[in-house]
């Protein structure tokens, strides 16, 4: 190949397109011959490419073949623009997917956590392989409480966040596995229920209680949200319905793992109730009601926000653009 002729001979065709790939607009008529043009121009460079390596001519067609390339397929949008529409639509749409699910993982560890609490006290035996009584009532009567202030209340926040973060993306991410989020919800149940029934043993249920809840109505409720994301992942591949398995648990990933963005704030929330209130010398009437106006906030957000934007259609999946093919065509 002669490559100045080569090029002398495709120049206006070359030219034309860098002017196509300039305009904000265009007519039908000029949309076709872009695409046309982008085309030709596409096979033209790989010509190029194949005999003479790289050029300074395929160096500027490459140019216009990408700025053509981005007149009919579009930049990827601006991040700060699409984060209202991430939490205004997608996250609490993908939420309230899970609000039955969610309840039901809440109630199995409610029951859980009761059946473990109440066949620890009626059995002495079982209590006994915990520990020995001045351990355990050590922990009945200091450790449990000190537990929430042994450490400057920004790192103890710090921790908490990070690894309940943690637990909930690992329920989402590996919930594709069956096995992994029913076994994060019998051992978070076990650890309540163990808890309840030696706080019990040693007369301080009250303190059990007192404790818990200014922080953990969210935080329970964000690790019920986020088993429910996995087992709903889980049983997309399992169940795909009329879709295939493929098209199915990809559709199911991406929706709900947008869950695991959305509970890192959540859980972040919780984290500070945990770190400031829980162990602040306030009453306690206050401190379980700033818990419970989160949860409130919370589940608003869920219920409300997200069957608005469930009955608008959103399922908190990508748009389709973004999302790319949804399966293989010929042709």
């Amino acid at each position: 190949m002669d490559l100045d002729a080569y090029s002398e001979a495709h120049r206006d065709e070359w030219t034309r397109l860098d002017e196509l790939g300039r305009r904000r607009t265009f007519s039908g008529r000029e949309a076709d011959e872009l695409i046309e043009r982008y085309q030709s121009g596409s096979t033209q460079l790989s010509a190029i490419k194949t005999v003479a390596g790289s050029t300074a001519q395929g160096d500027r067609l490459s140019v216009s073949l990408s700025r053509a390339r981005l007149r009919f397929t579009g930049a990827g949008s601006n991040l700060f623009r699409r984060l209202p529409l991430f939490f205004a639509v997608q996250l609490p749409a993908a939420l309230y997917r899970l609000r039955w699910l969610t309840l039901a993982v809440a109630v199995a560890t409610v029951v859980i956590a009761g059946l473990y609490a109440i066949w620890i006290s009626q059995n002495p035996a079982v209590l006994a392989a915990l520990g020995d009584d001045a351990t355990l009532k050590k922990l009945a009567e200091e450790d449990f409480v000190d537990y929430y202030s042994e450490n400057p209340a920004a790192s103890f926040t710090g921790l908490v966040w990070t690894n309940n973060a943690w637990i909930a993306a690992q329920c989402i991410a590996f919930g594709i596995l069956g096995f992994y989020v029913p076994a994060i919800i019998i051992s978070n149940a076990q650890n309540l229920g163990v808890n309840a029934a030696v706080m019990f043993e040693y007369g301080h249920g009250d303190i059990f209680f007192l404790y818990i809840m200014p922080h953990g109505l969210l935080e329970l409720t964000a690790i019920f949200v986020a088993a429910a994301a996995g087992l709903r992942i889980f049983w997309a591949w399992i169940a795909p319905g009329a879709k295939t398995r493929g098209r199915s648990l990809a559709e199911n990933g991406r929706s709900l793992f947008t869950v695991a963005i959305g509970l890192v704030f959540v859980l972040f929330v919780s984290g500070v109730i945990e770190g400031f209130v829980t162990p602040a010398p306030w009453p306690w009437w206050l401190k379980i009601g700033i818990g419970a106006v989160a949860l409130l906030a919370f589940l608003f957000y869920l219920v409300v926000i997200g069957g608005r934007a469930a009955r608008a259609g959103q399922t908190g999946d990508l748009e389709e653009f973004e999302a790319g093919a949804t399966q293989l065509v010929a042709g």
